[in-house]
């Protein structure tokens, strides 16, 4: 059965706004929560990135902590949690200036998420040898070993907060992370970013990404990342806005989606039987408007633990849905 729950609010890192969420679970069942605030909106030179942490599903969580510290009109933005295969928690975040123009991929990481007192490392730039690079989505992890980051970079000018003429691509490491290749230039309509990556059963790659065409757009690899099919539109609607898709143990996908074409409004989870070819009807998480951003961590007992925002300058909250793919089948 769903439930939701607020975790955070503007007010209680006394912030005039708040979004952007992320949410991932440990092997002990530790729930960790982030998102982005500061300044009076985004983009903005004070954003910084936040975290808290729960022990018992998100009834309770801590005091949110803050994650990083840039300076110099340098600002931090779109946190996103991943559990990597070792069992190490990583804090990946995008940093960028629009004075010096340097723009560029971050992350902390813990090698032991369930300690009593987690240790996290310093940030570490990821390397992407292109003038501007960010990602939002979570990392996807290849039955062939190899980890692809969907990545979203231009050659444009930098300095700006934001570059226009965005191309979606992954990076993948062979390593654990250490190192990171970018592969892929793909275009989309205007305003295509936040990509993410699915592993079809025949090993072939589904790359989603966000536009503002009214539905999400699509690309293809046969070549485990390597290389990308030219863009087409899916028949999924999304009003532009981000959404969260991946393969689950069960074999079905799980897709988390505003569902409507013009406006972010609603939040609902659906499953694919076959790879992303049809979707089942919708389990509805959230009704009203103003919401957004949905992310998903995947507990160990198959529990589902879902983060999105919801009135970023209004009540200014991030909620977690908690339900299982049982509740998904039974809105047929």
């Amino acid at each position: 059965m769903k439930t939701k729950i607020v975790v955070a609010t503007a007010a209680g890192i006394g912030e005039a706004w708040l979004g952007i969420p992320g949410v991932e679970m440990t092997p002990g069942g530790r729930l960790y929560l982030t998102w982005f605030s500061g300044g009076d909106k985004e983009p903005h030179a004070d954003n910084q990135v936040w975290l808290s942490v729960s022990d018992d599903g998100g009834r309770t969580v801590t005091p949110p902590a803050r994650m990083t510290w840039p300076a110099d009109d340098t600002r931090t933005y779109d946190p996103t949690l991943w559990l990597d295969p070792r069992g190490v928690l990583w804090l990946i975040y995008n940093q960028g200036s629009r004075v010096t123009g340097e723009h560029g991929i971050f992350a902390r990481c813990c090698e032991n998420p369930d300690a009593p007192s987690p240790a996290w490392s310093r940030p570490r730039r990821l390397g992407y040898d292109v003038p501007f690079c960010a990602r939002m989505n979570k990392p996807t992890v290849l039955t062939t070993g190899e980890w692809l980051m969907p990545v979203t970079w231009s050659t444009d000018d930098p300095h700006v907060w934001w570059t226009s003429n965005n191309r979606q691509g992954v990076g993948i490491s062979t390593d654990h992370g250490e190192s990171w290749e970018l592969c892929g230039a793909v275009d989309a309509p205007a305003w295509a970013l936040e990509n993410m990556i699915v592993e079809c059963r025949d090993g072939s790659l589904a790359m989603y990404i966000r536009t503002g065409s009214g539905v999400i757009w699509m690309s293809d690899s046969q070549d485990r990342g390597r290389t990308w099919s030219p863009e087409y539109a899916s028949e999924i609607p999304n009003p532009g806005s981000r959404f969260h898709i991946r393969a689950l143990p069960s074999g079905r996908w799980l897709l988390l989606n505003n569902a409507a074409s013009a406006a972010r409004t609603g939040i609902t989870a659906q499953l694919s039987e076959d790879d992303g070819k049809t979707w089942s009807a919708p389990l509805v998480l959230e009704d009203r408007e103003q919401v957004s951003y949905p992310d998903a961590a995947l507990s160990p007992d198959g529990t589902l633990y879902a983060v999105h925002d919801r009135e970023r300058h209004g009540a200014a909250e991030v909620l977690l849905s908690v339900f299982r793919e049982a509740d998904i089948i039974a809105a047929r």
